[in-house]
Order: C-alpha cells, then sequence, then structure tokens
C-alpha cells in the first residue's frame, strides 16, 4: 500500500479558519473485485502535537457547582482524528487497538509526574473520558465511520478537517489496511502545520521575549484608546 496527503506543509497565518487535508493511496495489486465489495478496509489515524492539560472536576457544594478537584495529565493528543471504511470495532480486533493506541478508549496520555495525590483506577477512567468529550466538544477529537472510501479497485481517499482552534506543529498520519480483521500493511506520513507571515513573527517574539512582548501589548492597549478617545471627541466636537 501506497498513502500521502494533499499537503504536506499547512501555512497558519493571522487569516487561518481552518482547512482540509485529503488523505489518498492505493493498493498494490489489489484483489478487491470493485469498489463496493469490502474486501479491504482501512484505518486513518491523524494525531496532533502531544501536550499537558489539566483535567477538573466539579461537585455540588451548597448549591453551586464547583471545581474541587483536578488532575494533571501528560501526552494528550491536541488533535485525533479516526477514519474508516467501516465500524473501527469490526476492523480491528480490541487487543491490537489497545496495543497500538487506536481509537478514543485506547489513547495514552497519562497523569504527570508530581500529581498531588493518587488516582485510582475509576478516577483514571473518569478523567479519561472527560478529558475526550472536551476534545469532542471543542472538534478537536473526531471520529469518522465510513469516512474512506474507495474508488475503483485499488484507490481510496479520506477527507480530514483541521479547526482553526488546532494546535500548531507536526501531524503523525498512519493509514492501516486490513483484510478480516488482520494487518496487512502500514504507511506513516508527516504533516506540518507552520507559522507563516505576521503570525509567525509575533509567536516568537512573544516566545523569546515575553516581557517585552507583554510591554509592546500594554502600550499598544494605550495608544489604541488614546486615539479611539481623541477620534470620538472629535467626532463630538
Amino acid at each position: 500500500m501506497q498513502a500521502d496527503v494533499s499537503a504536506r506543509n499547512v501555512a497558519v497565518t493571522s487569516s487561518f479558519n481552518g482547512t482540509e487535508i485529503v488523505i489518498f493511496g492505493a493498493v498494490d495489486n489489489s484483489q478487491q473485485p470493485s469498489a463496493e465489495s469490502s474486501y479491504y478496509d482501512v484505518v486513518i489515524v491523524v494525531e496532533g502535537v502531544p501536550g499537558r492539560l489539566v483535567a477538573r472536576r466539579k461537585n455540588n457544594v451548597a448549591g453551586l457547582w464547583l471545581n474541587t478537584s483536578g488532575a494533571l495529565f501528560d501526552l494528550v493528543p491536541s488533535y485525533y482524528a479516526i477514519a474508516t471504511t467501516s465500524p473501527l470495532e469490526e476492523i480491528v480486533p480490541d487487543d491490537y487497538l489497545s496495543a497500538h493506541g487506536i481509537g478514543f478508549r485506547y489513547l495514552r496520555f497519562r497523569p504527570a509526574i508530581g500529581q498531588q495525590y493518587a488516582l485510582s483506577t475509576e478516577d483514571l477512567n473518569e478523567f479519561h473520558n472527560a478529558i475526550v468529550r472536551l476534545k469532542q466538544k471543542q472538534g478537536l477529537y473526531v471520529r469518522n465511520d465510513f469516512g474512506v472510501t474507495f474508488i475503483g479497485r485499488s484507490l481510496f481517499r479520506s477527507t480530514i478537517t483541521l479547526p482553526a482552534n488546532v494546535t500548531v506543529g507536526p501531524f503523525e498520519t498512519r493509514v492501516m489496511l486490513f483484510r478480516e480483521q488482520k494487518l496487512l500493511s502500514q504507511y506513516s506520513i508527516r504533516l506540518n502545520l507552520e507559522r507563516e507571515g505576521t503570525e509567525r513573527f509575533m509567536h516568537a517574539f512573544a516566545y523569546s521575549y515575553p516581557t517585552f512582548y507583554g510591554i509592546t501589548t500594554v502600550v499598544i492597549a494605550i495608544v489604541a484608546g488614546l486615539l479611539a478617545s481623541a477620534l470620538f471627541r472629535k467626532a463630538n466636537g
């Protein structure tokens, strides 16, 4: 099997509002009689930059829902999309999903070192599910059964949407070919989201010179306020 993406590098500017990436490929010496025969199954996983995330638990305190506890997790994918030719559980055995961290249930983020208190298995499952729900609500974790389609005997394609709030950085794309729940072939591709233009300059300035960046933003805000005030007085003068 061979696979690729429509764009290996995506520029992120101040006007970036998301983009769509087409993932496509072909099965060498395909034995599939037609596109509709379901002879092969394809699983595509796109995983963004892993990072640290705080999950908090709310409880009812005197009639108010307040954050009463929390947990810090590492290696949380900033983005995770999975597209398949049919429901994932019908394609891949559960032990393979677990061993290779495929699917929301088996994402491998873990409690950060130095956690303030020990987490039970129940706590871990609860926080894990809460993180997945939050990411899904933000459009950053996506599952699309039947999101991969065959075009003819060997060609297949899928469209993955990267939202405007996606984290900039490298994205690992895994394409796996299955037949009767057995892995036949797999292919890995790297996609990069890179800041360009003003966005890149401001990001570099903020991280390289945080103090000057803070002072600059305050000065700009003050100047903008004074100009707006002057224009308002002039318009009403």
